[in-house]
């Protein structure tokens, strides 16, 4: 898998956002509903993104779902527990990347005890896709257009995935639960070889807002560990609940029928990956749709359609409509 200039993948560990505002994250936690709070993520110029971060207040504690990358987003979720004055007492994380599941180790630190919930699919990421990430972020530490900073963000990426088993969880999520967490009910949701070969989403019924990790992408679904078909089926799953709200892994919380939007585009996406559609026109037909949802700036809907159409063209099609990783994942 070649570095992308134009865009970023979820997960490889060197390559960036590109240049530009694109979803630029507020400084302070969001409050989306009563005892709901979001630490949203980011795709600053020149950096890795992080995924969106959720906490969720309970009788007992925290809970936290997803954990970010930087030193800085994983600040804003403890700015935003010591504000409430209560402990982080779990984590979910809804997949392995690593823009999800870097924090983990800062607030196992802070906060002594707590528990890790999330499927067991990092196992073979740490012998698949982990260790191409990197390999190829050694040699991007060699290259010369690769400033400090950026190669700064690359140790940070290496020295996570040598932790191995620190990314592992202490609970395995391996089928849909009812759990309590931090004194409150929650549904844990497994879905098989979707956006990762074992994707956690999570649905609080006290709120009805259903947290779906990278099931829910912006600018773009992030297809780089992709098994499409189970990502439709994963999709179609969320839809049978009764939601009201989408809390994506990165970009804009969605509504009920944003969210269907969103899915009739990731089944057309995926339909024109296999279709003798130009990889250009499939990427359009995203754009055209993800732009309502997200109401992208012209910059930003010229960055959605580069990275979709690097997609289609080189993760899908010579792989018939999923990643490579995804047989690997099986």
């Amino acid at each position: 898998m070649r570095p992308m200039t134009f865009a970023f993948l979820s997960c490889l560990c060197f390559a960036v956002a590109p240049a530009g505002p694109l979803f630029a994250q507020p400084t302070a936690a969001v409050e989306l509903a009563p005892h709901i709070y979001e630490v949203q993520g980011g795709m600053q110029p020149g950096h890795q993104p992080d995924g969106n971060s959720y906490i969720l207040a309970g009788k007992s504690g925290l809970t936290v779902i997803d954990t970010g990358r930087h030193a800085t987003h994983r600040a804003k979720v403890k700015a935003t527990a010591e504000g409430l004055h209560e402990p982080i007492v779990a984590i979910v994380n809804t997949h392995w990347h690593l823009d999800h599941v870097s924090g983990n180790a800062d607030l196992r630190a802070a906060y002594p005890g707590l528990k890790v919930y999330a499927s067991d699919a990092i196992d073979k990421a740490l012998t698949g896709f982990l260790p191409d990430s990197a390999v190829q972020g050694r040699v991007a530490l060699n290259d010369p257009k690769f400033d400090a900073s950026r190669k700064e963000e690359i140790r940070v990426d290496l020295a996570t995935i040598e932790s191995g088993p620190a990314l592992k969880p202490d609970v395995v999520v391996d089928r849909t639960d009812n759990v309590v967490l931090g004194g409150r009910r929650l549904e844990l949701h497994l879905a098989k070889d979707a956006a990762t070969a074992g994707d956690v989403w999570v649905f609080d019924p006290a709120s009805k807002i259903a947290f779906v990790g990278d099931l829910v992408t912006f600018p773009a679904p992030f297809l780089d560990t992709a098994c499409s078909q189970g990502w439709s089926a994963a999709l179609a799953d969320v839809a049978k609940m009764p939601f009201q709200k989408i809390a994506p892994g990165h970009g804009p919380v969605l509504s009920r029928s944003e969210f269907e939007t969103y899915r009739a585009a990731f089944d057309g996406l995926i339909a024109c990956s296999v279709s003798k559609a130009s990889a250009g026109d499939c990427a359009t037909a995203w754009t055209d749709a993800a732009a309502l949802l997200a109401n992208m700036t012209p910059q930003e809907k010229a960055q959605s359609r580069g990275m979709t159409a690097y997609y289609v063209a080189d993760v899908l099609r010579p792989n018939n409509g999923n990643s490579r990783y995804c047989a690997q994942q099986k």
